[in-house]
């Protein structure tokens, strides 16, 4: 009998009635303000999409695992994320609550599905932070470089990456500076971040239509110099650049009207960021061989080769600036996590504590932002790549499978935005999701193996007996 009683609290569920009513706890220091609007709510989506993926992944893919097929790559990634941009979005409209897939995981799965979801996003987007910063420093060097005033190489590179022992040291500390940002409170963040966001479209628009003019089209030949199972490897690897729109769907909480905006803000920026990612991939490998692109700073160096340095320096500018959107979009999106599985009590109480005027929780902001510095300055930018995308391709799945089983077994719950072509278009997301994976190094498994038992222990030890829950059992409160 006991363990029949542990199996069904496992899958205990949180009504989605209750979760939509989005109470806000202020008496006990568990409060978000609603602040963001529509283009705000997108802005940080396509801060969280566009960054890293055009101003380092894309060269480094390119020169490494799929050639001019980077193109393909990031079209196979877009459309496994496109169809589960859909699932978001009717999730988002219904359920308007921070903490994104771990919330909707939760209501529909049952505790331990939306445990391990919430458990496997605080380390993906965490190393996902670490990336970002990592890919800066490529910049940072060129232009230093081209002051003549370079750096030491020891600053410059986790271990492993040279000669001797070496700290990223602008990683970690950009990792730090986006955690004050976040402590400043939402609004003046998001304000932040939809400044910076315009800046970084502006500078791909620049790189597109200029480096249209210095494309030579024998560079795509040949166009598969990896195979198409280099593509498919490239696709794996780049996934997690295509997907700032589950982070951002953490701020539900904080979005003004969130069952209009949110399904959106999902779609609208995912449809802006894929469109640029195509043609900047396309001027990438048309300027340059792909032997000869910079994996570390594509586009500059693709520029200065043609001749025009000035460019090249506003790139490495603008991607710097773009790369601190993505690190603001996913440090926002952990420490939403992290805040709504505290306050559900499957974690310590203790880290969903919010400032009591700026209403955002500062605790588990300067965790994740000394945690991510520690990644960014001590891992170098492949093997933390490679970390963040394992466990964000499973909460695709779990997503997509969600709205599944919950347009089946509830469709009369009130939708704002509907998935389409039910069930195959989330169906499409759940295989995309699961093929992509299989094309991750082995390494990536072990590491996730470790995360997921370190997960289990933390929740059969803590997780499972401190739940909201768990209480509301205890105290015979009804949940359906």
């Amino acid at each position: 009998m006991a363990g029949l009683r542990a199996g069904q609290g496992v899958l205990r569920r949180k009504p989605i009635e209750t979760i939509a009513e989005a109470e806000e706890t202020e008496a006990h220091g568990e409060h978000l303000t609603r602040t963001l609007g529509l283009w705000q709510l997108t802005a940080i989506g396509v801060g969280g999409i566009i960054g890293a993926g055009i101003f380092s992944l894309a060269g480094t893919i390119a020169h490494g695992k799929a050639g001019p097929a980077v193109l393909v790559s990031f079209l196979i990634a877009g459309v496994a994320s496109a169809a589960a941009a859909f699932s978001y979005a009717e999730f988002a409209g219904l359920i308007p609550r921070a903490g994104s897939a771990y919330t909707y995981g939760y209501a529909v799965l049952g505790e331990i599905g939306g445990w391990f979801i919430g458990w496997d996003l605080l380390l993906e987007y965490t190393a996902i932070v670490s990336v970002v910063a990592i890919g800066i420093s490529g910049y940072v060097n060129f232009l230093l470089k081209e002051a003549g005033a370079p750096l030491p190489d020891w600053m410059l590179g986790a271990p492993g990456t040279g000669h001797g022992h070496r700290v990223d040291v602008f990683a970690a500390v950009l990792c730090l500076l986006i955690a004050y940002l976040l402590t400043l409170g939402i609004k003046n963040a998001a304000r932040f971040e939809t400044a910076v966001v315009g800046v970084k479209v502006v500078v791909v628009l620049l790189v597109i239509v200029v480096g249209f003019f210095h494309i030579n089209t024998a560079n795509y030949h040949p166009f598969f110099p990896f195979g198409i199972s280099g593509a498919f490897t490239g696709a794996a690897t780049v996934f997690f650049a295509v997907f700032g729109y589950d982070a951002m769907s953490t701020a539900a909480e904080e979005s003004k009207d969130a069952q209009r905006h949110m399904p959106r803000a999902i779609i609208l920026s995912l449809a802006v960021s894929m469109v640029l990612y195509v043609l900047a991939c396309l001027v990438l490998t048309g300027m340059q061989n792909y032997k000869d692109i910079n994996p570390e700073s594509g586009f500059s160096t693709a520029f200065k080769a043609v001749g025009l340095s000035g460019i090249a320096d506003v790139i490495a500018v603008g991607a710097i600036i773009g790369i601190l959107t993505v690190m603001f979009t996913f440090m926002l999106g952990v420490t939403r996590v992290w805040f709504a599985m505290s306050r559900d009590g499957l974690l310590p109480k203790w880290f969903a504590k919010t400032h009591p005027t700026r209403h955002v929780p500062v605790r588990v902001t300067w965790i994740v932002g000394v945690a991510s510095a520690v990644l960014a300055g001590l891992v170098p930018i492949g093997e933390a790549a490679e970390l963040t995308n394992i466990g964000i391709l499973l909460a695709f799945a779990v997503v997509c499978t969600a709205v599944i089983v919950l347009r089946y077994k509830r469709p009369e719950l009130p939708r704002s935005f509907r998935c389409p072509a039910v069930p195959l278009v989330p169906g499409i997301g759940v295989a995309a999701s699961i093929w992509l994976i299989t094309y991750l190094a082995w390494q990536t498994w072990v590491r996730f193996a470790v995360w997921f038992l370190i997960g289990m222990a933390v929740y059969f030890s803590y997780s499972y007996r401190h739940s909201e829950l768990a209480h509301a059992d205890a105290r015979g409160i009804p949940r359906d």
